[in-house]
């Protein structure tokens, strides 16, 4: 069973040299929005079908993206469990694998290495494998026995301190097998939108933590130490310049809402406290808000809801600043005080996905006119002037290479919070329409063109490991005017196992057994030996035998 796909030139083009490579390796870069997630798992799913009874394995910076690349694989006939945990033993024989995250994968690398004989291996934003020591010894560890491994990232990046396993160093830069930057993806059209940075300045004040007195602005000259708190003051919700930057940014959503009603907008906050803060000066300026911060249990949720829903605004920490695919952003409000490049280019990777048949793409994020966030974004509209000099002379055949950057050494040094404290920030102007960063270059946006350019490829659906091949629609595509959205091999198979949990419950209590005896009994009816390494037919299989036992003991 084959299903035919269309892929990218870019995506076409890296796969191609990932199919040609003799290594087991292959670092892929790519500007955030691009499509790794469909290039990564047509690789995958080219594999699999050439390499009977094999796994797939991939790994995640958040639980959020474990369940999103659930998803998208299901719309390749991939099956993946991203609820895998390493008490649950060998996987059901009708599911290719599992999505982890890399914290996970150094709680649970000897039960991975297992799974990952001769599998293929994705490592999404592989950069946050170097995030701690201990995590580049367990993935080495889980995963040098593996088929494949495809590494991704949004961005170049080094690795001054922890290298990280499985990727090629020049010095202390990685080394992408393929790399396709914003220009790259500006130039092409149809792939990527047009940012635009509304840079805001401000006078601050502030008491340091030695108790010295401070007043500055952000042309002001200052040490590290006091540009971060003079960022940090301008950020605070104890001033005026918050509030300010907030109404600018709704008035812009809101005009695009007039032409795009379900244009949404970002707000990235320093921490918890913060971001519910903004929700509150959002409501007050009339619109709405969702929050979705890590410590919530139903983050992920919110965040899902928010995509599907035409809701303005969501505000959050971390969670959606990285790998989230939320296309109806449009409008972004940069309010943390993380300042290093690698963060800002990811976070600005939320507001750049394509969406199509939306006339003039344009996105917009507003900024503190801090120094640092001045050059991340001038790097960008030097990408995009770039991009849009090859347009006009429609050279496409020869493409300048785009420099990698250098990630700044880590995240800002923390305040001495208790001795720091505010005493006002006021924002000192307003944008125009074409301030910012990007001058009005003409003609750059595309109109809503849907480039045809792609390159058609037949997918043949990659068997499980007890060798069934399963059609697989895509998620919530209803199947007829009236007929219900189509649930995933994940989905059907919770359903399947919370329904068996229900009903051995109510049998436990109506034939005054313990439930450990009524899921033994179950299990040795149906051929199960554990739960979690059944396959939705055995799942089915318990579930009609409990009804047939309920039936008895009525």
């Amino acid at each position: 069973m084959a299903t035919r796909i269309r892929l990218r030139p870019w995506q076409h083009q890296a796969l191609e040299k990932f199919n040609a490579s003799e290594r087991d390796d292959f670092l892929a870069v790519a500007t955030p929005g691009a499509g790794k997630t469909t290039f990564a798992l047509t690789a995958a799913s080219q594999y699999l079908a050439g390499t009977r009874g094999r796994r797939l394995i991939i790994v995640a910076p958040t639980q959020h993206l474990k369940t999103q690349w659930s998803d998208a694989a299901a719309r390749f006939g991939l099956h993946l469990d991203p609820a895998w945990s390493a008490r649950e033993g060998t996987l059901p024989g009708d599911v290719h694998g599992i999505v982890t995250t890399y914290q996970q994968v150094a709680t649970s690398s000897v039960e991975l290495s297992r799974l990952a004989a001769g599998a293929f291996v994705i490592f999404d934003e592989v950069h946050h494998a170097g995030d701690d020591r201990a995590w580049g010894t367990a993935i080495m560890a889980a995963f040098a026995n593996a088929g494949r491994r495809l590494s991704l990232s949004g961005t170049p990046f080094r690795s001054d301190v922890t290298p990280i396993p499985f990727v090629t160093y020049h010095l202390d830069e990685a080394q992408p097998d393929f790399e396709y930057g914003y220009g790259d993806a500006l130039a092409d059209r149809g792939v990527v939108r047009p940012l635009f940075f509304p840079r805001i300045g401000g006078f601050m004040e502030w008491v340091a933590p030695d108790g010295a007195q401070v007043a500055a602005t952000f042309e002001d000259d200052l040490t590290r130490d006091l540009a971060n708190q003079r960022l940090r003051t301008a950020l605070s919700l104890e001033g005026e310049w918050m509030s300010t930057v907030l109404a600018q940014a709704n008035e812009r959503l809101q005009t695009l809402r007039q032409v795009h009603p379900e244009a949404g907008g970002l707000v990235i906050a320093m921490d918890q406290a913060h971001a519910t803060g903004i929700a509150e000066l959002l409501r007050k300026l009339g619109t709405r808000a969702v929050v979705a911060v890590s410590d919530d249990p139903g983050a992920s949720d919110r965040i899902a809801r928010f995509s599907e829903s035409s809701e303005p605004w969501i505000v959050a920490v971390r969670m959606v600043s990285e790998g989230v695919d939320i296309p109806r952003l449009r409008i972004g409000v940069y309010a943390t005080n993380t300042s290093t490049e690698l963060f800002f280019r990811q976070a600005m990777g939320r507001l750049v996905r394509w969406t199509r048949g939306v006339p003039r793409q344009r996105a917009w994020c507003f900024l503190p006119d801090d120094p640092r966030l001045r050059s991340h974004a001038d790097s960008l509209a030097t990408q995009r002037r770039h991009s849009l000099a090859k347009r006009r002379r429609d050279d496409d055949d020869e493409r300048g290479d785009e420099p990698a950057f250098d990630s700044p050494d880590g995240a800002d040094e923390a305040d001495q919070m208790s001795l720091f404290a505010v005493i006002g920030a006021v924002a000192q102007h307003e944008p125009a329409e074409s301030e910012g960063v990007f001058a009005d270059d003409g003609d750059d946006d595309d109109d809503g063109l849907d480039d045809d350019r792609g390159v058609d490829l037949e997918l043949v659906a990659p068997p499980t490991p007890d060798g069934r091949v399963r059609a697989q629609p895509v998620p919530g595509e209803a199947q007829g005017a009236d007929a219900k959205p189509q649930l995933t091999a994940r989905q059907r198979r919770s359903e399947l196992r919370d329904r068996n949990a229900s009903l051995a419950r109510d049998l436990a209590r109506r034939a005054n057994m313990t439930h450990a005896q009524v899921n033994r009994e179950l299990n040795r009816l149906s051929g199960v030996t554990r739960i979690s390494e059944a396959t939705e037919a055995q799942l089915q299989r318990r579930l009609d035998e409990a009804n047939r036992w309920s039936r008895r003991v009525r």
